[in-house]
């Protein structure tokens, strides 16, 4: 079986949450006998259309971005081609021109969605989009929560929960470099004897500047893993009121970035609005038996780090409650400790990249069936 994995940035341009996704989608269906190739924009086409770890991964010129949406008029012509060779469908909600594609091209394919997310921050445009938006969703065959508190608390999704199935995203320690003892040595020299981590891109909805402000309220050493738009404000933050225990160590290869969360007390993710709509660095922490401490925001964060079994979930953009729960487990190691250990556990139970694959491959062949 042939799956087409249609969204709008992929690896060599971007490899963030979703196109992660998408590549342990594709490279874990492999052994339930499913092809898989990925069509994306990109910049540079002709340099990243490449072979990627089993599979193709084909790029359309990006002609221009406008409101986090990047647009291609070259991409219908590589749909239309790579479509007719699928057996299935697979988008990537949202981006408001697969939709279009998706209209344009009349493809026929039996075709599922997963929706990664609902559009929080362009309200504005939403209005105008809604209607297209409705009608792709409406002609897909099947849509993909990955969580059932993103189904619960999504409007959208629950117009059409009868069609709609949970697959949690999942992650694969067999993608992740075995960590040398060197390496830990060389960071545990760099680094404080003790410290929260945060791993993410440094975006608005990450609530990184409550996290700031709690370091500066207990005093507490805090580590952050990534870079992004808000960098430079953060980092300004970090002067002005001379936080000497906020380390910024921008972006690093996976091979520290694990190096470093097996050092760290445990990962603070303070996202506090609806963009973070689920959090694999969470899983990345499960996965590494560190407890957590997330957000209640509605969204799969909650699902990934369950309050009072693998970490503690607070409300959101809320100083006092987040200093509070970083103080709780500084001074309380056992209590760490056992929430790590759960969380590990979790992570075997519901978050692996095998569990992930072997659902959508039979998600493939049901809908492939019943057509």
């Amino acid at each position: 079986m042939r799956v087409l994995h249609f969204f709008k940035t992929y690896w060599p341009d971007t490899f963030g949450g979703v196109e992660r996704t998408i590549h342990a989608i594709a490279k874990g269906t492999q052994k339930h006998g499913i092809c898989s190739e990925v069509l994306s924009l990109s910049p540079s086409p002709d340099t990243n259309t490449m072979l990627f770890d089993g599979h193709m991964a084909y790029k359309a010129k990006l002609d221009f971005e406008f409101a986090s949406t990047g647009f291609s008029r070259d991409v219908f012509r590589h749909f239309r081609k790579l479509s007719k060779e699928a057996d299935i469908i697979h988008f990537h909600f949202p981006w408001p021109l697969m939709d279009i594609v998706d209209l344009a091209t009349r493809h026929g394919k039996p075709a599922i969605v997963t929706y990664h997310s609902d559009i929080v921050k362009q309200k504005t445009l939403l209005k105008f989009y809604r209607p297209l938006m409705s009608r792709f969703l409406r002609g897909m065959d099947r849509i993909v929560a990955t969580s059932p508190n993103y189904l619960q608390s999504s409007e959208v999704l629950r117009a059409f929960s009868s069609k709609t199935s949970v697959i949690p995203l999942g992650l694969s320690e067999g993608d992740y470099p075995v960590v040398a003892e060197e390496a830990k040595a060389r960071w545990r020299s760099r680094l404080p004897k003790r410290f929260f981590l945060f791993i993410g891109v440094l975006r608005y909805y990450k609530g990184v500047h409550v996290l700031l402000e709690a370091a500066r309220q207990t005093g507490f050493d805090v580590v952050l893993i990534g870079n992004g738009p808000t960098e430079d404000e953060l980092k300004r933050t970090v002067r002005q009121q001379n936080l000497s225990n906020v380390h910024f160590l921008g972006g690093l290869p996976d091979a520290d970035k694990v190096a470093i969360l097996d050092l760290s007390l445990g990962l603070v993710f303070p996202s506090h609005l609806r963009s973070e709509a689920f959090g694999l660095s969470l899983v990345e922490a499960a996965m590494r038996g560190k407890p957590m401490i997330s957000c209640e925001i509605g969204t799969g964060t909650s699902f990934v780090n369950l309050d009072g079994e693998t970490g503690l979930v607070i409300p959101p953009n809320d100083t006092t409650a987040l200093s509070q729960a970083m103080a709780r487990l500084w001074n309380d190691d056992p209590l760490a400790i056992s929430y790590g250990v759960n969380a590990r556990q979790r992570y075997e139970v519901n978050f692996t990249a095998e569990r992930m694959a072997q659902s959508y491959a039979e998600l493939y062949r049901n809908v492939a069936g019943s057509r």
